[in-house]
Formats: C-alpha cells, structure tokens, sequence
C-alpha cells in the first residue's frame, strides 16, 4: 500500500483511478456478455428469492472473479507505467 510520508500519493491515486475504471469497463463487458450468452440480463438482487441459485452463485463468481482480476492488471499496468520498472514497488 501506499506509504502516508506524501511520496507516494501520486501513484496510490493513479491506481486508484485506474482500478475503478478497469472495474467499469469489466462490469459492462461482462454484462453485455452475461446477457448474449443466457439471453437475460444479469442478476441485480442476488439474495432475493425470485433469483436462482444457480443463477445468482454463477454471476456472483463471474463477476467477481473478472473484475478483481482485471482491476489487479489495471493497477499494476499504472504503477509500471508510472515508475518504468515492474519491480519498482517492491523495492521501495
């Protein structure tokens, strides 16, 4: 995580940023996706009762597993990007 000494701000924000909108992008791709494969829209409500099992656990892992998965890219696509080296964070 970002040190609180004011170095490291910049690239905690820049992450930030990046992460949410890697987050957006993934949710709407997998939405849009969700809906052309099953032919409905996504669950909304996955603990209400009119909403299946099957239905509510598959998106629930979908969506989480695919949107965690691309915001973990997203941020590290920044904080290289920001320091030019892959290694960087870990060094500090």
């Amino acid at each position: 995580m970002a040190k609180k000494d004011g170095g490291e701000i910049a690239p905690a924000l820049i992450g930030f940023a990046a992460g949410f909108a890697a987050e957006f992008a993934t949710r709407k791709a997998l939405t849009f996706a969700w809906t052309r494969a099953t032919g409905e829209e996504p669950p909304t409500d996955l603990e209400s009762p009119e909403v299946s099992l099957g239905h509510a656990l598959s998106w629930a892992v979908v969506a989480g597993v695919g949107v965690e998965v691309a915001r973990v890219l997203a941020v590290r696509a920044a904080r290289k990007g920001i320091s030019g080296s892959p290694r960087a964070e870990l060094s500090s």
